[in-house]
């Protein structure tokens, strides 16, 4: 399952040189990130309401070409690996008007309960993202924890 979010740059996104602050495409991910949980039904509001978060533990980003200010940007956000306490998202950014990628990257998370201990992504949870998995990856194996 891969899901589409957009987001105009803002002049406050951008450096001196007129292109968007590298730093910002990491905003972007948790944007993409952000909305293809709210389309599984289950947005981050109500996984943080049981007592389960998702921090980032490692992220990349690979800079393509510069976005800039008034671009209308698509984030193209997939689940990439699933394991049983942690899961990968990938992203693929890329101009609307020319469809440049401007980036792409992916994050990993692992699933901590309200007293910061890594813990198993519950199981209603764990079936949910297991149904969203990128097809090119449910038959490679699941990342492991």
């Amino acid at each position: 399952m891969k899901n589409s979010a957009n987001y105009r740059v803002i002049y406050g996104d951008t450096d001196q040189m007129g292109v968007v602050y590298y730093a910002n495409y990491l905003r972007w991910f948790e944007l993409g990130r952000t909305e293809f949980l709210r389309q599984l039904a289950t947005p981050y509001t109500s996984i943080e309401e049981r007592g389960f978060y998702f921090p980032v533990t490692e992220a990349t980003c690979r800079y393509r070409t510069p976005a800039r200010f008034d671009d209308l940007i698509v984030i193209e956000t997939t689940l990439a690996s699933l394991g049983r306490a942690s899961f990968t998202v990938s992203y693929r950014l890329y101009r609307q008007r020319d469809s440049a990628v401007v980036a792409t990257g992916e994050t990993r998370h692992a699933c901590v309960n309200r007293e910061g201990q890594v813990t198993r992504i519950p199981a209603d949870l764990e079936k949910i993202l297991k149904s969203a998995l990128n097809p090119s990856t449910k038959t490679s194996k699941s990342s492991p924890d």
